[in-house]
């Protein structure tokens, strides 16, 4: 069991963030529009019943992008370093580059970005 079950990333322009996070993660999100029911445009990523979460342009709840707060953290799958070196000709910014978690916390690398909405996220890979 996982204590998290969903998280929503804010973003102000929803096809920049989505075109932003498919061309660093390289995978293709779901686009679910909510904008009649619930104000949300939302660009699903792949979650294959686990743990989810979406990239969310709603500013009429206060959906507002931030590097303060609560980090997420991505998966990458393969090199990191591949991932973080397509991130400025997507228009984010590279915060942390490649940092070893060291055997204490597990392993794997992290790195920390700035994404085109203003949001601090994190990536994790095993390599």
């Amino acid at each position: 069991m996982s204590v998290i079950n969903w998280f929503e990333v804010p973003v102000a322009d929803f096809e920049r963030a989505r075109q932003f996070y498919e061309t660093v993660i390289g995978t293709q999100l779901f686009i679910n529009d909510q904008r009649e029911t619930m104000g949300s445009m939302l660009g699903v990523f792949p979650h294959d019943g686990q743990v989810g979460g979406c990239l969310v342009h709603n500013p009429q709840y206060g959906y507002t992008p931030s590097t303060e707060g609560t980090m997420v953290y991505f998966t990458i799958t393969g090199d990191l370093d591949a991932a973080l070196a397509r991130v400025p000709g997507a228009g984010g910014e590279v915060l942390l580059g490649k940092t070893a978690l060291g055997e204490n916390a597990g392993g794997g690398f992290v790195g920390w970005v700035r994404d085109t909405e203003g949001n601090k996220v994190g990536f994790y890979s095993d390599e």
